[in-house]
């Protein structure tokens, strides 16, 4: 009889290892730091203002893993960028992802380890359990912190985002709005792949500056516009598209539904919702990095979760949506598509 391999357990139990190593380097700046150069680790050491125990390791662990490339063994060797951290977690480029794990390091490293505590009490572990306020009002509370969240969802997303733009069929539309746009990354890569289409970003007036100046310094000032509003209390601007980058995950069923109204709304007939969101597979067992960020939703909101297409398409059809449809996009995410 064969014996049960325990590696799966352990590769995951532990797998917190390699995630601080990675997180560690993504908040030291250490990517960004390389650029398109390499370095040694005495180089390093100086750079980061550094101890130099455990370094080697430290940057041989982060070799060994994927994420640097390394010429020469020991004291001699030189470190530098590989082609993927280069390009996602150099915070000089625009497609950084960096943000989410700067996140993730600062505040969801620590409110993880109040899973159990969340699931006996259903309750959020982030700040709002200190705080009482909601975690909008967190994220907002300074220019400081509105900044981290904002480039922090701008992360998670750049990849789906880039995919959305090259794969959806944009031909009958000519203008997008991007519901919770924030920094109004979607705005800009859309335009950027699809330079026919007028697309404003939406969100609330605290972000609108930022969002403003962001389009700005990529030269999008142009052809990407921003609206302000609070998408629960203000319609919605008219568009052809209506996008949604993980909004409707944060929010309970009903809200989720009255969001997708608003959008409905806000569309002409033949028009696009679409919610870009990690949807999860009807028998629920195939995307376990979406029920992980639903998990997310559980130590982050009140009420938020993340949803199967299926579930998607029921409220779509309540709403009077007359179709749908699912696009894969990188990860665990899709574009769930409603079609009024």
């Amino acid at each position: 009889m064969k014996m049960p391999d325990p590696s799966h357990i352990m590769e995951v139990g532990m797998g917190y290892m390699a995630s601080k190593a990675l997180l560690t380097a993504v908040k030291l700046g250490l990517f960004t730091e390389l650029g398109s150069s390499s370095m040694s680790a005495t180089e390093l050491k100086a750079r980061f203002n550094l101890n130099g125990r455990g370094l080697l390791d430290f940057l041989d662990a982060l070799h060994s893993l994927g994420f640097l490339n390394r010429e020469g063994v020991g004291g001699d060797a030189r470190y530098s960028n590989t082609e993927a951290t280069g390009f996602f977690l150099n915070k000089n480029s625009l497609q950084y992802i960096g943000g989410i794990l700067e996140m993730s390091n600062d505040r969801l490293y620590k409110f993880w380890g109040d899973l159990e505590e969340g699931l006996r009490t259903g309750k959020p572990q982030n700040e709002v359990k200190h705080t009482g306020k909601n975690q909008f009002e967190e994220f907002y509370a300074s220019p400081e912190r509105m900044r981290s969240f904002i480039e922090g969802m701008a992360g998670i997303q750049m990849g789906n985002f880039m995919t959305f733009a090259r794969q959806f069929d944009f031909s009958g539309y000519k203008t997008l709005c991007d519901i919770g746009g924030a920094s109004g990354q979607l705005s800009i890569i859309v335009s950027m792949h699809q330079p026919q289409l007028q697309c404003t970003s939406f969100d609330l007036p605290v972000v609108e500056p930022l969002a403003k100046s962001i389009i700005d310094r990529f030269g999008f000032s142009g052809r990407v516009a921003t609206a302000a509003g609070d998408f629960f209390a203000d319609d919605f601007p008219k568009a052809d598209i209506i996008t949604m980058g993980n909004i409707l995950h944060d929010w309970g069923l009903e809200d989720k539904k009255k969001l997708m109204k608003k959008a409905y709304d806000a569309l002409p007939a033949g028009g696009a919702f679409v919610a870009i969101e990690s949807i999860l597979d009807d028998e629920r067992k195939a995307n376990s990095a979406g029920l992980l960020i639903s998990l997310t939703m559980l130590i982050e909101t009140h009420e938020g979760y993340d949803f199967t297409f299926g579930e998607f398409t029921s409220c779509a059809q309540e709403i009077g949506f007359r179709k749908t449809s699912l696009m894969p996009l990188t990860g665990p995410t899709s574009a769930a598509i409603a079609v009024k």
